[in-house]
């Protein structure tokens, strides 16, 4: 089946089974000192646990929580420099981490990674708008604010309903307004965030 052929659904697919979530994802990081500084300090992730990797008592394994009870952690060791070169990465690598933002303060994040040196980009992605820095070790960060306040265990549903919508309009991408009429389809009675101008389109960081 062409990937074209593939629909698009929020329904349940016809798999042995289903994951119920998130627990937590896991990076490779530099060290200690720099990663909580970064995650903890600028992006604010409580750091919940530290303890040696289990698998290499010689690594540290710190926990952030990333604000909805979802887990980042990262190996690290005091004699791993950090650096914000652009990391290279294959099939199979991470190519960013998204974490959303309270819309309403979406400037103020944007001023206060400037103040700490990090450089960002900003764009309208058509369902949310992002925001694109780099971690002290080079990860591209995605910080995204959605357009509109809806309940998250909807989201799925929302955007099936606006790829639906995109496609029989013949957009390239989904966009607000694809957005806006599938809430509408769906009667979610959502408010939309008053969020400042920005770049529309595919470019990134």
């Amino acid at each position: 089946m062409a990937n074209e052929d593939i629909p698009v659904s929020a329904d349940p697919p016809e798999s042995p089974f289903r994951t119920t979530g998130t627990d937590h994802i896991t990076i490779w990081g530099s060290n200690a000192e720099d990663t909580i500084e970064y995650y903890r300090d600028t992006l604010g992730m409580s750091l919940v646990l530290r303890q040696p990797n289990l698998d290499d008592p010689s690594q540290t394994h710190l926990f952030f929580d990333t604000g909805d009870g979802t887990i980042l952690t990262f190996f690290v060791s005091d004699d791993r420099p950090s650096s914000r070169q652009p990391q290279r990465t294959d099939v199979g690598g991470v190519h960013h981490l998204c974490f959303n933002i309270d819309p309403e303060r979406f400037e103020e994040v944007a001023d206060s990674l400037e103040a700490k040196g990090y450089k960002y980009n900003v764009f309208d992605r058509g369902i949310f708008y992002s925001l694109y820095t780099r971690d002290h070790d080079g990860l591209i960060i995605e910080l995204t604010a959605d357009k509109f306040d809806f309940p998250d265990e909807r989201k799925g549903e929302v955007l099936a309903t606006t790829q639906r919508i995109r496609e029989e309009a013949g957009a390239e991408y989904a966009q607000t307004e694809h957005m806006r009429r599938a809430l509408d389809e769906l009667g979610i009675d959502a408010e939309e965030y008053d969020l400042p101008d920005a770049d529309s389109g595919t470019a990134g960081l």
